[in-house]
């Protein structure tokens, strides 16, 4: 999703000076947070070597914190990338759990921000990564390989911008797997994104896939992720893969879901926008193949 930023700058549009990567073993497990072990709930052609490592089913009252924290990881109380041009300030009251739902709601209010910018939206966004920059922290989950999963129920408006996505743990901004992202304005249209680095140049792949309306109905949202492809798969179905191997990243990488308003792709929100917008998650789920 985050195809603008770079590793620094981040910090409210400005940033903190560029963190050295930590070396961690690829293929290894992070943080198991989630379900019991051999539970599977994958059944679409689901061999018996995969096996479920994350789940959240939001089947509780609240956000469960042992798995999530509602900003990036250079801030706490209330974030945004601002090289997107994104126009949200991301809040934690506009993220809630109910009837088994997540829910990110975007909303027509004005907040400012900790540097003194004036915001006309509010949202919410939630991610497995760090509650802060301190590369010793654990993330609260991330993983080297495997299937991720979410299901959701998308909503439409200009200038609405509801995404999937994996960034790595060590706080670049690449490797970065976009595995689902919706224009508001244009819900019949899946739009999918490998952003990397090839021999220090920073690259970008891309696919759009013309669907039924996201914005009906709930959709599965996946994408598999090994050492010779990654493949993006909409309702079960693939959409798109990548098989060049040279490209493909070996690195532990965390999960975001997030609902941006306005800037520079999706463009500002117009009169018909309907806000408060939700951008509802029935689960997000994790495999990976038994070693």
């Amino acid at each position: 999703m985050r195809r603008w930023f770079s590793g620094a700058g981040l910090m409210y549009g400005a940033g903190p000076q560029r963190i050295l990567k930590v070396l961690i073993a690829a293929a290894t497990l992070v943080v198991t947070m989630g379900p019991a072990a051999g539970a599977k709930l994958w059944n679409e052609g689901m061999a018996d070597d995969w096996e479920l490592v994350f789940a959240d089913e939001f089947s509780g009252t609240a956000l469960d914190t042992t798995k999530w924290v509602t900003c990036y990881w250079w801030a706490i109380d209330g974030c945004a990338i601002g090289t997107n041009g994104e126009r949200q300030w991301y809040l934690p009251d506009n993220v809630g759990v109910d009837d088994g739902e997540l829910r990110l709601t975007a909303r027509l209010e004005q907040t400012t921000t900790p540097d003194g910018e004036l915001r006309p939206y509010t949202s919410g966004m939630v991610s497995t990564g760090r509650a802060g920059s301190d590369l010793e922290e654990e993330p609260r989950f991330a993983f080297t390989y495997g299937r991720a999963e979410v299901r959701a129920r998308l909503p439409f408006g200009q200038g609405l911008w509801p995404a999937f996505w994996l960034l790595p743990i060590d706080h670049e901004s690449r490797p970065e797997i976009d595995v689902m992202e919706v224009l508001g304005h244009d819900t019949a249209t899946l739009r999918m994104h490998y952003h990397y680095t090839d021999d220090g140049d920073r690259s970008s792949l891309g696919r759009n896939v013309t669907t039924t309306d996201l914005a009906v109905g709930w959709h599965t949202y996946a994408v598999e992720w090994g050492p010779d492809a990654i493949i993006w798969y909409l309702d079960g179905h693939e959409r798109w893969r990548i098989e060049d191997r040279t490209i493909i990243p070996d690195e532990p990488m965390y999960l975001i879901v997030n609902l941006a308003v306005g800037g520079e792709f999706p463009g500002e929100p117009d009169a018909a926008t309907p806000f408060p917008s939700v951008y509802g998650v029935d689960h997000v789920r994790v495999w990976q193949r038994v070693q």
